[in-house]
C-alpha cells in the first residue's frame, strides 16, 4: 500500500475504534512492508494484538498491539482524547516489559513518546497530512525496525544540570545583592516549582513564563503578578482568565516576593525556558542545594550521589521485606483467583481475592520511612520513589485479574525527616514533592487535586542528637517513630568535631551519650546508636546508614558491637565509592535488624555473618590480650604533631652533662637526613 492510500482510505473512515484499529494497523504493516503480527509471531508470545485481553481471568487489555523490546500500541477513536490512551500505556508500560516507544493514535494522529531509560521523554507527532513526508516516515520505520533511531540525546542528569546552571545565574544576582540567604532561597524555591508545575500541566501551559516574559521591562509589576500567583496558588482561584489549583503544601503559605532586577528577570525568562518537567529528582535536590548556598556553588559541576547509589542501600533494606510479603500475598492470590475464576462479580471468592490485593496495597500505604539526617531530601525522594514502584506492580496485577481501575495511595506524607539546615529542609519538601507528581505523571495516573499538595509538617528542622532548647540542660532529642530509618548522616571525624561544632555542643554531646559510645566516637556513630535503641525498643523494624570507613574499628566499632549484642547486622558494604560535597571517598553501608532476619549479604556476596568490623570469618576483634606477651614489646613512639627544633638547641641537648647519671646524650643519637636515631656518636 502507498502512503497517499493510507491518507485517503483513513481519512474517509469514521469507524468507531473497535471496529477500525486492528486493520488500520495492517495497513500501516502494509505501507511499511512490515510483517503482520500474526506472520511475524504466530503463537503471539512477543508481537500480538490486545496484548493482555482476556488473560489472567479476563482483566482488561493493556495494549491494542504489542512487540517486546519495540512499543506498546493504543488505539482511540477519531478526534478522541490521546492523553486518556497514554496515561493507560503508561500504567500498564511494566506489563509489557517497559518498551522504548510508547504510541497513541486516534486514526488520524500519531504520536510516538519515547520511554528510554534516563533519558528526557519526547514524542514525535504528526497526522495522516503529514504522513507521507519521508522524515515522519522515516520514525515510523523506526517503530518496526530500530527504536533507538528515536532514543533521545540528552539524559534526564543533563537537563537537570542544565535547570541548574540557569538558576544559579539567577540566584548570583540575589547574592550580590545582599538579599537575606532564608527569604532569597524560600523565593526561589516557589520560583522553581512553578516553573515545574507548569511543564507538568498543573499550572496552564506556559502561564508562569509568559507571566515573567510580559513583565520583564517592569519589576514592580511582575512583583505584583507574582504576589498574585502565588496567593492564588495558596488557595485556588482565578490568575486572569486562568483556573488555578489548590497546591496549598506550605511552599505557599506566605505570598512574600523578592523584587527581581531586569537582569534577573532576564535570567529567570531563560531558567523557565528550560524543560523542568524531565529533572532527575533523586540529584536534583544536592544540585539545587549547592545553587541556593553561595558556599557550595563551586560544588554544582562536581560529582553527586546517583539514584542507583542511594538504592544500593535501600533495596536490601526497605524494599526487600516489602518485596518478601508482596511475593506471599500474591502466592496467595493467585490460589483465590484459581477459585474465583468464571464467578460472578461480588461472589465469595471474587471477594476473598480483593481481599488479599487491597491489604498489600493497605500495606504500602501505611509503610513510614525516617531520615534522620534527610539534607535536600534525595534518599527520600527514592523511598517514595520505590513504593510508587511496588504498589504500581501490585495495582497492574489487580487490574490483570479484572478488579477496578486504582490509584495509587502511597504519599509524601508517609516520609518522615530531620534536618538542622532550614535551607535543605524545605527543599527537602519541595523536592519530595516535584518527585512525586512526576512519578505521577510519567506513570499514568493523574495528580492529586484540592490541594495538590499536604503539609509537609513529618520534615523537621531541628537537631538530630541534641536538643539544646534549654541550653542548660542538653537533652537527647526523641526521633518519630517508622518503619525504616535511611540516610546519610554527617561524616565528622572524632578530631574535628570540636574545631566544627565548639567545645559546648561536643562536650554535651559526649556527656549526653556517656556509657552507650566512647568519647573518641566520630559524629556519625551517634546516629547509629540511636537507630539501634529504637530498633531495640520495637519502634523501628530496620536501618541502614552509611558512615566513614573509620566505623569498622577503634572506639567508633563499639556502635556496630552494641547492634550485634541485640540484634544483629544483615547488610554491609565494607568499602564502597560515595560522593562526599562534590569528591570521592570511601565508606561503609550498613543495615541492622533485631536479628530476625535470617538472610545476610556482604560485599554483594550471601553469608551467615557478619561482624562487627564488617569482615567475613573470625571476628579476630574477640582476641584477648596473652599475658605472656606483657612487657615482651610495645609499639613505640608515635609522633602526634610537629616537633622541630633548630640546631643549636639539638646540640645543646645532646651535650647536656645534666643528665642524673652525669652523662652526655651524645653516644645514643646519630644524624639520618637531619633526625636522631639510636646509637653512635655525633
Amino acid at each position: 500500500m502507498q502512503p497517499q492510500q493510507f491518507i485517503d482510505k483513513w481519512k474517509a473512515a469514521e469507524l468507531k475504534e473497535r471496529a477500525a484499529c486492528q486493520e488500520h494497523f495492517l495497513d500501516i504493516c502494509a505501507v511499511l512492508n512490515e510483517p503482520t503480527p500474526a506472520a511475524a509471531d504466530p503463537t503471539g508470545e512477543w508481537y500480538t494484538f490486545e496484548k493482555g485481553v482476556g488473560k489472567e481471568g479476563g482483566g482488561k487489555g493493556f495494549a491494542d498491539v504489542w512487540r517486546r523490546g519495540f512499543f506498546g500500541w493504543e488505539y482511540k477513536g477519531k478526534r478522541k482524547n490521546l492523553t486518556d490512551a497514554y496515561r493507560q500505556l503508561s500504567q500498564y508500560r511494566e506489563a509489557l516489559a517497559n518498551p522504548p516507544l510508547l504510541i497513541v493514535c486516534d486514526l488520524n494522529r500519531f504520536e510516538i513518546h519515547t520511554n528510554f531509560t534516563d533519558t528526557v521523554k519526547e514524542v514525535h507527532a504528526f497526522d495522516l497530512d503529514g504522513l507521507a513526508d519521508p522524515k515522519n516516515l522515516a520514525k515510523l520505520r523506526a517503530v518496526f525496525t530500530n527504536p533507538d533511531d528515536l532514543k533521545p540525546g540528552r539524559t534526564q542528569k543533563q537537563v537537570t544540570e542544565d535547570v541548574a546552571t540557569r538558576f544559579a545565574k539567577l540566584a548570583d544576582g540575589m547574592w550580590a545583592r545582599n538579599v537575606p540567604t532564608d527569604a532569597a532561597a524560600h523565593f526561589l524555591m516557589k520560583l522553581m516549582f512553578c516553573m515545574f508545575a507548569e511543564d507538568i500541566d498543573l499550572l496552564p501551559h506556559n502561564l508562569f513564563l509568559d507571566t515573567v516574559a510580559a513583565s520583564k521591562s517592569d519589576p514592580v509589576r511582575l512583583s505584583k503578578m507574582l504576589t498574585d500567583l502565588f496567593e492564588k496558588m495558596a488557595k485556588g482561584g482565578f490568575f486572569g482568565r486562568d483556573e488555578i489549583l489548590w497546591f496549598n503544601g506550605g511552599l505557599f503559605a506566605d505570598a512574600d516576593v523578592i523584587e527581581l532586577t531586569k537582569t534577573e528577570i532576564d535570567q529567570l525568562i531563560k531558567a523557565a525556558e528550560a524543560d523542568w518537567s524531565q529533572v532527575e529528582p533523586s540529584v536534583f535536590g544536592t544540585l539545587f542545594e549547592r545553587t541556593l548556598d553561595p558556599a557550595k556553588r563551586s560544588q554544582i559541576g562536581a560529582h553527586y550521589t546517583s539514584r542507583e547509589d542511594i538504592e544500593t542501600l535501600l533495596e536490601p533494606v526497605m524494599m526487600t521485606p516489602l518485596r518478601r510479603e508482596w511475593a506471599v500475598v500474591k502466592a496467595k492470590a493467585e490460589k483465590l483467583a484459581a477459585k474465583a475464576k468464571g464467578k460472578k462479580t461480588g461472589s465469595k471468592e471474587k471477594r476473598a481475592f480483593e481481599s488479599a490485593v487491597n491489604d498489600m496495597l493497605f500495606r504500602l500505604a501505611h509503610v513510614t520511612v525516617l531520615d534522620p539526617a534527610c539534607g535536600s531530601g534525595n534518599f527520600l525522594y527514592v523511598a517514595i520513589n520505590l513504593l510508587l514502584a511496588l504498589e504500581k506492580e501490585v495495582i497492574t496485577y489487580a487490574n490483570s485479574h479484572g478488579m477496578s481501575v486504582l490509584i495509587p495511595a502511597v504519599r509524601p506524607t508517609q516520609l518522615r525527616g530531620i534536618e538542622i539546615n532550614p535551607t535543605a529542609q524545605q527543599l527537602a519538601q519541595v523536592v519530595i514533592w516535584i518527585g512525586f507528581l512526576q512519578w505521577m505523571k510519567f506513570n499514568g495516573f493523574i495528580s492529586p487535586s484540592n490541594p495538590v499538595l499536604d503539609p509537609m509538617i513529618t520534615i523537621e528542622n531541628r537537631d538530630a542528637i541534641l536538643d539544646l532548647t534549654v541550653p542548660a540542660n542538653p537533652k537527647e532529642p526523641a526521633w518519630p517513630d517508622a518503619e525504616f530509618i535511611i540516610g546519610n548522616p554527617p561524616f565528622l571525624g572524632d578530631k574535628k568535631m570540636r574545631a566544627e561544632l565548639g567545645d559546648r555542643y561536643v562536650d554535651a554531646v559526649r556527656k549526653l551519650y556517656d556509657g552507650r559510645l566512647p568519647g573518641q566516637s566520630d559524629l556519625v556513630c551517634y546516629w547509629f546508636e540511636k537507630a539501634r535503641v529504637m530498633i531495640e525498643k520495637g519502634t523501628v523494624k530496620r536501618a541502614g546508614l552509611i558512615a566513614t570507613q573509620g566505623i569498622r574499628g577503634g572506639a567508633n566499632r563499639v556502635c556496630l558491637d552494641r547492634i550485634k549484642q541485640n540484634g544483629d547486622i544483615f547488610f554491609a558494604w565494607a568499602d564502597r565509592d560515595w560522593v562526599l560535597d562534590g569528591a570521592m571517598v570511601h565508606v561503609s553501608m550498613v543495615g541492622f535488624d533485631n536479628g530476625t532476619d535470617s538472610q545476610r549479604q556482604l560485599n554483594g556476596l550471601q553469608t551467615s555473618k557478619i561482624n562487627p568490623d564488617l569482615s567475613l570469618g573470625v571476628d579476630v576483634n574477640l582476641s584477648h590480650f596473652l599475658l605472656e606477651a606483657d612487657g615482651v614489646s610495645f609499639i613505640g613512639i608515635t609522633k602526634g604533631g610537629d616537633f622541630d627544633i633548630a640546631e643549636a638547641l639539638a646540640k645543646q641537648h645532646l651535650e647536656n652533662a645534666g643528665n642524673p647519671n652525669n652523662k652526655p646524650n651524645i653516644p645514643h643519637a646519630v644524624e639520618i637526613d637531619g633526625g636522631w636515631i639510636v646509637s653512635k656518636r655525633w
